[in-house]
């Protein structure tokens, strides 16, 4: 037998395997992602108008002139021609352009923040149709759904009706991450203390696959959830469901909800106590914190003074796990002292309590950096965290704007 034809018997089990891959960017069932997709097509199509022909002039000139094709003309002197310059310069430019050009359009028509014009390519949006409101909250490692219109929340399970837009509105309660679901629309970052926006419409009834498209710890690569696109009938019948089969939100289970936990099931609420994703947002949901719209409004009404001393403990967000004793455990135990996943510990290293013992009349300590003590507000010549507009982690406020955004 040939070698190339047993070559090419060899890779047939390899095509085979793609068969297998889930072709879902390119297939999707929203047009929001379609029209990503279609952007990507162009975009990829247009380089390869400079590409395809560079690659075969490349071959061409190498088998052209080989040293062993003595009729190729040989000309040790030429060194410039005006026809193949323009030709060289020219066609990378118009490229460029229109690659601008497009880039300039899709991102503001595919802008996330910018509410849908139509359902599809052939359906411009009916008058008067009212968004389905989604909000979004990152937790360690799940995703909480709050569906302020029915009442309801989910935790890792996300359901809308076939060609009604989508409203999302995005927060953390944790570190950043991000929310995607290939099949409806690119991902979008969720960050703590800020709102962000996505608008989208599902086209197609059946189950998609949702993530987390940004690494966020050892739960990382399970925090994902179920999408279900379904008609009008079959999303009131959910809403139902849900209601009849779940329990009530409140502040404290919320609190109990947020630790950080990993293949977390799908779980209902049938009740969201009020004020509850506000208070996500603005980071108070912890009694005893303060609120990032609290904080802001002391900035813009001119900052605390000396006062804000007071609002230190308020202020402070990042060590309530440790605190609590509910942190996961840390994989760098080099870096945190902590107990790692692996029962080996580095030679010479003592793993620390999670939760420091904290002494009657003092505030507690803290692994990481203190921003918010008067010694850092004196070495950086600020008076406190609510006087010079800082949070806890040493960065600048939110912008008032920001935080509906």
């Amino acid at each position: 037998m040939p070698v190339k034809i047993l070559r090419t018997l060899v890779l047939l089990p390899l095509f085979g395997l793609l068969s297998g891959c889930n072709m879902v960017l390119m297939q999707p069932s929203g047009d929001i992602a379609a029209r990503q997709r279609d952007l990507i097509l162009a975009s990829t199509g247009l380089m390869l108008l400079i590409i395809i022909p560079v690659i075969a002039f490349t071959l061409l000139f190498a088998w052209r002139y080989r040293i062993s094709n003595k009729d190729a003309e040989y000309d040790p002197d030429w060194h410039h021609s005006t026809q193949l310059e323009v030709l060289i310069w020219s066609a990378p430019l118009v490229i460029v352009i229109a690659l601008g050009a497009l880039t300039w359009i899709s991102t503001h028509t595919l802008d996330p923040y910018r509410p849908l014009s139509r359902l599809d390519a052939d359906r411009p949006l009916p008058a008067g149709v009212k968004p389905l409101t989604v909000e979004v909250v990152a937790l360690d490692w799940k995703w909480l759904f709050f569906y302020p219109d029915q009442g309801i929340a989910t935790v890792n399970e996300l359901a809308a009706p076939v060609d009604v837009p989508i409203s999302f509105k995005i927060t953390s309660a944790t570190v950043m991450n991000s929310f995607f679901v290939p099949a409806l629309a690119g991902q979008i970052y969720a960050m703590a203390g800020m709102e962000t926006k996505l608008h989208a419409v599902i086209n197609k009834a059946g189950v998609y696959e949702g993530l987390s498209a940004n690494y966020s710890g050892s739960g990382f690569s399970r925090m994902n959830f179920k999408f279900h696109g379904l008609d009008q009938a079959g999303f009131d019948a959910w809403v139902a469901k849900v209601k009849a089969e779940g329990q009530s939100l409140t502040r404290q289970s919320y609190i109990e909800l947020e630790k950080p936990s990993e293949r977390e099931p799908v779980r209902y609420f049938s009740s969201v106590e009020n004020g509850l994703y506000g208070a996500v947002l603005n980071m108070c949901a912890i009694p005893g914190k303060m609120c990032m719209n609290e904080m802001m409004h002391i900035d813009a009404m001119g900052g605390a003074g000396k006062e804000s001393h007071a609002n230190r403990e308020r202020l402070e967000y990042d060590n309530r796990y440790a605190e609590q004793g509910v942190e996961a455990p840390a994989a760098t135990v080099g870096g945190s002292g902590r107990e790692s996943h692996s029962p080996e510990q580095p030679e010479g290293m003592k793993p620390k309590s999670i939760a420091p013992e904290v002494k009657p009349g003092s505030a507690p300590e803290h692994s990481g950096h203190d921003h918010s003590g008067p010694d850092h507000g004196a070495h950086q010549g600020q008076a406190g965290p609510a006087a010079d507009g800082k949070d806890s982690k040493g960065s600048d406020s939110v912008a008032p704007g920001q935080l509906n955004r």
